[in-house]
């Protein structure tokens, strides 16, 4: 698939710099309000080296101001203007990152529950070859703190070797949104990630399995993830009708629904 074929929702650019570095951090946020911008000031060491691509799904709380991100040393917003959720917001920073020629694509959720501290070790890995990252809190050295209990049996017993079955690679933590890419994956026509159908969550699923099934060189690293000690758990999925999607995605994912070639079967 060239890049004129490629279904990208539509978007505002805003650029605040120019281009510093072989890879990038990918940051897809929607109205986190506080959350975000602590975030990013936790990484200003970091954004100093690496580019940083904030993907705003359409915030309206105004916690992305440019003058403030211009400050903090971001190089560039998008902002959709468009249907979709995380994965929309994905294909518009994917697609972003690669037409400006980066080599690899590192994502971090903006709900300041990541430790960036983890991101050179990414970086070491896309200079190693690597080609898709996953950040697990469940091998030694990752850690998950304050993590609910109905997520952690989720994933342990559902998500993760429901994913890891399907492509043939034992994985931890297949719902953290902490990984990498490299651009040879993401350029690949066998993965073909820009496609209006990867609209909700199914590129995180989709891209962990595709990986591993075609023999790109694949790895897990510990990260820390930490939940609030208190008050409701911070997730934009909804209870019930959310977990039914995400269910039905995860299905999908593992059958091949989302393959190219059955796309265009």
């Amino acid at each position: 698939m060239s890049h004129k074929d490629w279904e990208i929702p539509h978007h505002t650019i805003a650029e605040l710099s120019s281009k510093k570095s072989q890879y990038c951090i990918c940051i897809p946020v929607i109205n986190e309000g506080k959350k975000i911008q602590k975030q990013l000031d936790r990484m200003q060491n970091i954004s100093r080296d690496l580019d940083v691509i904030i993907a705003d799904g359409g915030s309206t709380d105004n916690s992305l101001e440019l003058d403030r991100l211009s400050q903090l040393g971001i190089r560039t917003l998008l902002v959709k203007q468009d249907m979709g959720k995380l994965s929309a917001q994905l294909r518009m920073a994917f697609a972003y990152a690669l037409q400006q020629g980066y080599e690899g694509i590192i994502t971090i959720d903006g709900n300041n529950k990541d430790d960036p501290s983890a991101i050179p070790e990414f970086v070491r890995l896309l200079d190693e070859g690597f080609d898709h990252i996953q950040g697990s809190r469940f091998i030694p050295g990752g850690r998950a703190i304050n993590t609910p209990i109905e997520r952690l049996i989720g994933i342990k017993l559902v998500h993760a070797p429901l994913i890891s079955l399907a492509a043939g690679f034992r994985y931890t933590d297949t719902t953290n949104g902490f990984r990498a890419y490299s651009r040879r994956f993401l350029s690949d026509d066998q993965v073909a990630p820009f496609r209006t159908i990867f609209s909700a969550y199914e590129l995180h699923y989709y891209l962990a399995i595709q990986a591993a099934k075609l023999g790109y060189n694949v790895k897990e690293i510990p990260v820390t993830r930490i939940y609030p000690a208190t008050g409701p758990i911070p997730t934009k999925i909804s209870p019930i009708q959310g977990n039914i999607l995400l269910m039905k995605t995860l299905l999908k994912a593992c059958l091949g629904q989302f393959d190219p070639v059955k796309q265009e079967g």
